[in-house]
């Protein structure tokens, strides 16, 4: 993978959009442990290597997921219920930043709008936020509102997968959220940066059109899907001297942190 200075330097984002778990928060770990609770509560095994395919899912294809890996498919609506239970539980008790995750938003917020598109519920994204200090740098915080039941699958992979109407905003690997982040924050799809931790989230971002970071560990076989750059945290040196500099973010366009922000 091509590092920042080369893949992103003759481009500026005029907005970035950042996922939430993994990404800003290290929950990633909370659903961990909340996959392993909710197994637990149901007397069932942790399939092997299960976390990696679970990563960036939405929590109800995620209980949907455990249900059929462990040849209990009545069990899927119980499964995601008691995932997000064990999940917002584990959040309340120690809500975690990822490492360099509030230097790059602050530096990024001097000068740029910002959102977060995420595919956990609104409550999990602002309670995290908030209890991190994090929440008031984003303007916008964009989650799904149409289960993925009902968004028929992601289907095959397509540069013009439509955007659904104003109200229906499907999941990651759906490009809603990212096409709907990037529009709140004033600018078109294609001159926002999306900052993403997963192949999913990667995925949902490259179909709406924004160019991708990609952070954290490389996925297994060093595939990092669709991103741009990848980097291996926000705190990395080569991360913060590319948002430091002057050509990295067009002039005009500071962002004050706010104490309250719209949610969509």
């Amino acid at each position: 993978m091509a590092p920042i200075s080369r893949t992103l330097r003759n481009w500026s984002p005029e907005a970035v959009v950042f996922d939430c778990d993994g990404t800003l928060m290290d929950t990633e770990r909370h659903w961990q442990d909340a996959r392993t609770r909710a197994f637990r509560e149901f007397g069932l095994p942790t399939p092997p290597g299960f976390a990696e395919r679970a990563k960036g899912v939405h929590y109800l294809d995620c209980g949907r997921l455990m249900a059929q890996e462990t040849n209990k498919p009545d069990l899927a609506a119980d499964l995601s219920a008691s995932l997000l239970r064990h999940f917002l539980s584990l959040v309340a008790e120690d809500p975690l930043t990822m490492p360099g995750a509030p230097e790059f938003v602050r530096l990024c917020a001097r000068r740029l709008p910002l959102a977060v598109a995420s595919n956990c519920p609104l409550e999990v994204v602002d309670e995290s936020l908030h209890r991190a200090g994090l929440r008031r740098y984003f303007r916008h915080v964009v989650v799904p509102t149409v289960q993925p039941e009902h968004s028929r699958g992601p289907g095959p992979v397509t540069e013009e997968a439509p955007e659904q109407p104003e109200q229906a905003v499907r999941p990651k690997p759906w490009p809603d959220v990212y096409s709907r982040a990037a529009r709140l924050c004033g600018v078109p799809p294609r001159a926002a940066l999306a900052v993403e931790d997963s192949l999913t989230g990667i995925e949902s971002a490259a179909r709406a059109g924004l160019r991708v970071l990609g952070v954290g560990p490389l996925p297994e076989g060093g595939d990092c899907g669709r991103s741009d750059a990848w980097i291996p945290r926000l705190d990395c040196e080569e991360a913060l001297t590319w948002v430091r500099q002057p050509s990295t973010v067009p002039t005009g366009s500071r962002t004050e942190p706010q104490d309250k922000h719209g949610s969509d």
